[in-house]
């Protein structure tokens, strides 16, 4: 069963939607899966879908909401893709992240005592994971090529959770350099495993579109399915 539902901010002064796919059964642990900059789009509801069939309770924030609700838009014409980056561009990157928190602490209202919750996030939603994994009380975060991540190492004090973190080397939103960047800055944290994929690009891991390459998306999600399984 599938469905949006308002969740109030941390400050309780206002609600935003998020997508919720809910298993058949009782779910063993909820999932949070973090937009790309087309928003919450039929992609990223069918990675929540994909979820509640593994029986967990899936959730979508919509974290354009302050600048425009419900933003659906596809990376395959040239026409959304400009109108995504205005959309991230004037995202405040610190009211998401306390919007992933919001929607942290519905999931676990929703499982009751003991309940855990992973964060998993594309593009963008890469880069918050591992945010979120700096800042939050989530308890795994698994990140797909992320973006500028290598601005960001100063944080990885604070992480205390299992990150995951999917690399194509042949990003070309994160050049090799930043990647270096990442792979020296964290090969020093136990808490974070990084995972390269050799001659592939940005958003390999799409639902459907062009960027979609099926056998490294297969084996990236089964990457990310066995260490939810080990970490919640």
């Amino acid at each position: 069963m599938t469905l949006y539902t308002p969740v109030a901010t941390l400050e309780g002064d206002a609600r935003f939607d998020v997508y919720v796919a809910r298993p058949a059964s009782t779910p063993k642990a909820a999932i949070i899966v973090i937009q790309e900059i087309f928003g919450v789009n039929d992609g990223i509801r069918r990675k929540c879908d994909t979820w509640a069939e593994q029986g967990y309770l899936a959730l979508a924030p919509d974290l354009f909401w302050r600048d425009k609700a419900h933003v659906e838009l596809d990376a395959d014409q040239p026409e959304d893709f400009q109108a995504a980056l205005g959309h991230m561009q004037r995202l405040n990157q610190d009211s998401a992240i306390r919007d992933i928190e919001a929607t942290i602490k519905a999931a676990r209202a929703e499982l009751g005592d003991g309940g855990k919750v992973g964060v998993v996030g594309y593009c963008l939603g890469g880069r918050l994971a591992f945010m979120a994994a700096c800042r939050t009380d989530g308890d795994a975060f698994v990140g797909y090529y992320g973006v500028g991540i290598d601005n960001l190492l100063d944080e990885q004090r604070a992480i205390g959770k299992p990150v995951l973190l999917h690399i194509p080397t042949a990003d070309g939103f994160v050049p090799p350099e930043a990647q270096q960047k990442m792979h020296e800055g964290l090969q020093g944290n136990r808490h974070v495993t990084l995972h390269d994929y050799e001659g592939l690009d940005h958003g390999f891991a799409a639902e459907t579109g062009e960027r979609r390459q099926e056998a490294a998306a297969q084996l990236a999600d089964r990457r990310t399915a066995d260490f939810f399984a080990q970490n919640l």
